[in-house]
Parts: structure tokens; C-alpha cells; sequence
């Protein structure tokens, strides 16, 4: 029984149904996410910073917009308008340092940055101890499961 509580606790968040594409308000301001169709197309360069969505000493698990709990040592992240959930491959700029998350909360709503990253991740991409890194996303699905979808790949030619 031990047992299976420690792989339960280790365990990746996961099992959101469908994607969350509804508009929300944090401090006064609306965002609107985008469609699934714009997120499968979506890049961008900005700056990310790195947050730990749990408590007491990392001892109390987080929970994130989609409600799920999450660990420290999960590699997950924040967009404001990217659909969740969404896997992205966040590459540091600085560095050259690369690794894909799953995105399953919202934020960082601090003006210039545009991704937050759990601290496994910031430690992975290099910046953990420097706080913030310019980056480069890339979405490489939306949703979970049955709803997984990938954008299209083209070929050379088409």
C-alpha cells in the first residue's frame, strides 16, 4: 500500500478532459485565450520566470487553474492565453538549454513576461538561480487524451 502512494505522489498531473479555452479576469484585466487552431500554429520569444505553485516547503501540493495538484518537480508551466492543457518545448535563448512541459495553469501576470515555469523546469533550462531567461516556445500538442491534437506537418513540397 506504501507503495502505491509513493508512485500516486509521483505521478504527473494530468487527465483534464477537453481543453480550457473560456475568457477569465485577474486584477481588472480580461484575457481570452486562443483558439486551438491559433495554439497549434503558436511560437513566441519573451521571458519567462519560474514559480512553485505549492506550500509549506514544497511538503503541500499546488493546485493549478485546471485544478489539478502539482509538485515542485513536475514540469509544468503558466500562459495567459495558450489553451489548456497544452505541451510546449521551451528552449532558453541564452544557453541553448531545451525541455518540453505540459502548460496547466495560467499567468505569469507580471507586464514583459510571457511564460512561468515550475522550478524543476527553470533548473533544467538553466535560469533557476537567475529567476528569469529570454526564451523561445513552441506549442507541440493541445489537450489530453481522446482530445490530444497535434498541428499538421507539411511537407517541403506543399
Amino acid at each position: 500500500m506504501a507503495g502505491a502512494l509513493a508512485l500516486v505522489a509521483c505521478a504527473r498531473p494530468g487527465g483534464y478532459e477537453g481543453y480550457q479555452t473560456r475568457s477569465y479576469t485577474v486584477r481588472g484585466r480580461t484575457y481570452y485565450p486562443m483558439s486551438v487552431d491559433q495554439a497549434l500554429n503558436y511560437e513566441a520569444d519573451g521571458m519567462a520566470s519560474w514559480y512553485n505553485e505549492s506550500k509549506f516547503f514544497g511538503l503541500k501540493r499546488g493546485t493549478t487553474s485546471l485544478g489539478e495538484k502539482v509538485w515542485p518537480w513536475h514540469l509544468t508551466g503558466a500562459h495567459k492565453t495558450l489553451p489548456l492543457p497544452c505541451k510546449v518545448k521551451v528552449t532558453n535563448l541564452e544557453n541553448g538549454k531545451k525541455v518540453k512541459l505540459r502548460l496547466n495553469d495560467r499567468g505569469p501576470f507580471i507586464s514583459g513576461r510571457i511564460l512561468d515555469v515550475s522550478p524543476r523546469a527553470a533548473k533544467k533550462l538553466g535560469f533557476r538561480d537567475d529567476g528569469l531567461a529570454r526564451v523561445h516556445i513552441k506549442v507541440l500538442s493541445v489537450g489530453d487524451g481522446k482530445w490530444k491534437r497535434k498541428p499538421k506537418r507539411r511537407w517541403f513540397f506543399f
